[in-house]
Parts: C-alpha cells; sequence; structure tokens
C-alpha cells in the first residue's frame, strides 16, 4: 500500500507542480486573463499563485510540511474557481460548460488538499 500512495502522491504532486511551472511559462498571457477577470495586479497575482502551485506540488510529492502545502494550494483553488471560472456569468453555451469543468474541477482538488491534510503517515517523506 505505501507504494501505491507514492504513485498518487507523485501524480498529485507533479499536477500541480507542472501547474505552477505553466504560470511562469505562460505569465503573459495568463497575466492577460486575470486581467480580463478583473484581478488586480494581475502579473504578480500570476506569480504568486504560481509559486503557491510549486510549493503546494512539492510539498506533497516530498512529503514535507505537507499541511502547510495542501493549505496553500486550498487557498489558491477555491478563489480561482469563484473568480476565474465563474460560468454563471458565460452566455455562450460551449463556454459556460467548459468554466464549469473547470470550476468543479478546482473545487474537487481542493477537497483532495483538505483531504491530504489528514493523512497521519507520510511513506517515502524527506519529513514530516
Amino acid at each position: 500500500m505505501d507504494v501505491l500512495f507514492l504513485i498518487g502522491r507523485i501524480i498529485l504532486g507533479a499536477f500541480f507542480i507542472l501547474n505552477g511551472l505553466f504560470h511562469f511559462m505562460r505569465l503573459d498571457a495568463m497575466s492577460q486573463y486575470a486581467s480580463y477577470k478583473g484581478v488586480p495586479a494581475p502579473k504578480a497575482a500570476v506569480a504568486i499563485t504560481g509559486l503557491m502551485l510549486l510549493a503546494g506540488g512539492l510539498s506533497i510529492l516530498l512529503g514535507y510540511k505537507v499541511t502547510i502545502g495542501a493549505w496553500l494550494l486550498i487557498i489558491f483553488l477555491v478563489p480561482t474557481a469563484f473568480i476565474m471560472h465563474n460560468f454563471w456569468t458565460e452566455k455562450d453555451p460551449m463556454s459556460q460548460g467548459n468554466q464549469m469543468a473547470h470550476f468543479l474541477k478546482n473545487l474537487a482538488l481542493a477537497a483532495a488538499a483538505l483531504l491530504v491534510t489528514f493523512i497521519p503517515n507520510w511513506p517515502f517523506s524527506i519529513a514530516p
């Protein structure tokens, strides 16, 4: 079971690390979209949230300070769902469906991060 837990941890951590890297690789495009959605200081917001994703993903991947890392992810995911994926404001059915999928994905990932905070033992971790 420890190996299966480690595989899940690698996949979940890598997902957030990759998305954090995308924040920097696509900084200009993501900043423009954040600006369109009304986010103040969009370039700084994208960079800061990219760091949050990187730190949260690394904490899960390495099993280090997991509660802090998971809360960084929750703090990113919940507001992002409501601000960036507010599907209820979309007029086009395709856009509305796309935004709803992203909204629900963010809430599900936030729930997963919350559940992570209740896992007492992290095998193959670098530290508690």
